[in-house]
């Protein structure tokens, strides 16, 4: 609760786009915030499985956004087998040939799991239409048809969340010029990303376009302002929980039990092979 009230009243002040918003949070305020949430997460995740419920979040956003940061603070917490994250790599030859959404359908969520698409679908929409992977014939013609397929989608009783992570041009350029010399993350700079990077603009253009054809009442956009990281990352968990309504399932105190005896075990004398200890 402190927390909170501490995020609540942080000072305000002027973003990059002339907008008020609070001033960075202290990384002790993150942690105990994020760790507060992480506590929902898991009695989410208990609810979602008694009661066989099945969520697709989509994260969208441009390279550098900080779509897998929320994604890590979402998951890190949580079962893996509950909490299920897609991140495609480039599709196939064979599945170039199928039809768009087939490759995207089939890690639908089935009764208890929670599916969180590191990109989507929307793939479409962005970066191949921006990147000329595609026709614009077959761009409009995705943009048309998308909005039934999510209403088709939600019908069959799965709620659909979509996330888009608005990022400004000089902070996504400061995120990635910190990917060039920084060995923990020169794998998030291919030379895609830096395409991308330049057409700035027709990526404006394309998530406007996507924005007015597929923001529907049934599966509408949520846009998240990701500047400030850590902030983007409480606000995204904390919509997300308001979303789904969800109770906390009450459970038993667990206790350990006790250990068996060992009834004449001993230890073999065998010749492990222990790792190196170094001297950290």
């Amino acid at each position: 609760m402190a927390a909170r009230k501490s995020l609540n009243k942080a000072k305000k002040v002027k973003d990059m786009n002339g907008l008020h918003s609070p001033e960075k949070l202290s990384g002790k305020d993150y942690e105990h915030e994020l760790a507060r949430l992480h506590g929902e997460l898991v009695k989410l995740q208990l609810w979602v499985v008694a009661k066989g419920l099945k969520v697709v979040v989509v994260f969208e956003g441009r390279d550098g956004a900080g779509k897998g940061g929320v994604i890590k603070a979402i998951t890190e917490r949580v079962s893996p087998r509950v909490y299920r994250v897609v991140a495609l790599p480039a599709p196939t030859e064979r599945e170039k040939s199928q039809m768009y959404v087939q490759r995207y359908m089939r890690h639908l969520p089935a009764a208890g799991e929670i599916v969180i698409f590191d990109r989507s679908w929307y793939n479409r929409a962005g970066v191949e239409r921006v990147m000329e992977f595609c026709t614009m014939e077959q761009v409009n013609r995705f943009l048309e048809l998308t909005p039934q397929v999510e209403k088709a989608i939600i019908e069959s009783g799965i709620i659909l969340i979509k996330y888009w992570l608005e990022v400004s041009e000089e902070e996504q350029t400061r995120r990635l010029e910190g990917r060039i010399d920084d060995p923990r993350k020169i794998w998030k700079l291919s030379p895609m990303d830096l395409k991308s990077y330049s057409r700035w603009y027709d990526y404006s253009r394309a998530r406007d376009d996507m924005f007015k054809a597929t923001d529907t009442p049934w599966a509408p956009w949520h846009v998240v302002r990701s500047d400030d990281k850590e902030r983007a990352r409480l606000n995204v968990i904390s919509h997300f929980l308001s979303v789904i309504p969800y109770e906390d399932l009450k459970r038993d105190k667990q206790t350990l039990p006790k250990r068996e005896k060992a009834h004449g075990y001993v230890e073999p004398d065998y010749p492990y092979k222990f790792i190196p200890e170094l001297n950290w």
